[in-house]
């Protein structure tokens, strides 16, 4: 049952729970939460120029929120690959790919590694794949796909396993 002083003593508490809400947003507003600087909405920044200029190239996202960049083409096949790393906005060069290729797949795996398969470089297209391992910045050599494939789709399927298709 509701009592005078019952209805009083909560309306003092919800409205201290009340300034108590304003006031945290308020800081947070104020203050902003703890996150990198965002562009305006509907506008683009630039981040800086890769290091090698390249086009047909992959871009994956890691886990710790860099992004690596690999292979490509500029006036040749290229096996470098740069890592750019949003908190800093810089780009830095990280190991080189074992076979120079552009027009490949490039998949995050759930062990964090990267998986680049096919595409295609002076030689033909390829078959062969390597995967990125972004603790070391190394690239090593791994099972080659069943047929050559440039301009593919791969798939991460939730079991790990990686679906090639498509592709010349």
């Amino acid at each position: 049952m509701f009592t005078k002083q019952n209805v009083q003593s909560l309306t003092k508490v919800l409205g201290l729970c009340l300034f108590a809400s304003l006031m945290v947003g308020l800081l947070i507003g104020f203050l902003g939460p703890a996150r990198p600087a965002q562009a305006a909405p509907n506008t683009w920044n630039a981040v800086g120029n890769l290091g090698t200029a390249r086009d047909s190239h992959s871009a994956t996202l890691l886990p710790d929120g860099r992004v690596l960049v690999a292979g490509g083409y500029d006036s040749g096949y290229l096996s470098s690959a740069e890592v750019y790393n949003p908190a800093l906005g810089t780009w830095g060069a990280t190991g080189s790919l074992a076979t120079a290729r552009y027009k490949h797949s490039a998949t995050l795996l759930p062990n964090g590694r990267m998986l680049v398969a096919g595409g295609e470089n002076s030689s033909g297209t390829l078959s062969s794949a390597e995967v990125y391992d972004p603790a070391l910045g190394t690239w090593t050599l791994t099972g080659s796909l069943g047929a050559v494939r440039v301009n593919h789709s791969a798939t991460l399927l939730p079991d790990g396993r990686v679906l090639v298709a498509g592709g010349g």
